[in-house]
């Protein structure tokens, strides 16, 4: 009972930073293997999904109700990201992820510089493209980091987020937003392959669900009401705090 509750105290905070700027993972997954020390990884891997992908795809529709999305990019973009996301847990079966491990700090390290550096990055919603362009680079984007989430996974929601900004000119709102439906299918894709394999707590996984739409709910109320400035600063915390863990995780664990 106690195991339970800690994973549904941590499910709902992650749901909050999820909903607002994504990698609630950074919080919901080192939560579990915590609290359930002996259990294989991959079943809490499946479990965290499980309970995520609800405040995730809860998140996006409330962002859709107040947010203006461009659905003609978002959704053959979002098929995009499933696509990636399998390919990419199918990769992960053939080549050794290591190396990725040991780059991703200095990556984050790069796009926590850049957004520091460019103080008006992704304050004002400007679009650089639109039709089918739009639609090529957020599916291009979509493919990259599905991969990238199949592969490998921490920060997958920041990078999208990332992406929408630097390349089509979001701010960080809008950017938000449509991340929340590429990494829903992202999640759909993940949960889907550790169901198959029989590597999921349901019974943990409704729990968390639960307290996961309620953080998603506050979390994408407090973005929506404070706008892209409090999304870009959730943004520099979430990515400074992934640089951390996954320096620790790449060179002193």
């Amino acid at each position: 009972m106690f195991e339970l509750a800690v994973a549904a105290a941590a499910s709902l905070l992650a749901g909050f930073v999820d909903a607002v700027v994504g990698g609630g993972g950074l919080i919901l997954v080192p939560a579990l293997f915590g609290v359930f020390p002996q259990a294989a990884p991959a079943t809490l891997f499946g479990t965290n999904k499980g309970g995520a992908i609800w405040g995730t795809g809860w998140a996006t529709l409330q962002y859709a109700r107040r947010v203006d999305m461009p659905w003609s990019a978002l959704l053959p973009a979002a098929t995009a990201a499933l696509v990636g996301s399998f390919a990419g847990a199918w990769a992960v079966t053939l080549i050794n992820p290591d190396g990725l491990r040991k780059a991703l700090p200095l990556i984050l390290l790069a796009v926590f510089a850049y957004t520091l550096a460019r103080k008006d990055l992704g304050r004002l919603h400007e679009p650089r493209f639109a039709g089918r362009l739009q639609a090529l680079i957020a599916s291009a984007i979509g493919l990259l980091i599905g991969f990238y989430d199949g592969f490998f996974g921490p920060g997958t929601g920041s990078f999208f987020v990332f992406l929408f900004v630097r390349l089509l000119g979001f701010d960080f709102l809008h950017a938000s937003a449509s991340a929340k439906l590429l990494n829903t299918a992202t999640n759909a894709a993940a949960l889907l392959l550790f169901a198959m394999k029989g590597h999921v707590w349901w019974h943990v996984a409704a729990v968390m669900a639960v307290t996961n739409v309620a953080g998603s709910l506050i979390g994408t109320r407090m973005a929506l009401a404070r706008g892209a400035g409090f999304v870009r600063g959730m943004f520099i915390v979430v990515v400074g705090a992934l640089i951390l863990k996954t320096a620790w995780d790449a060179f002193l664990r």
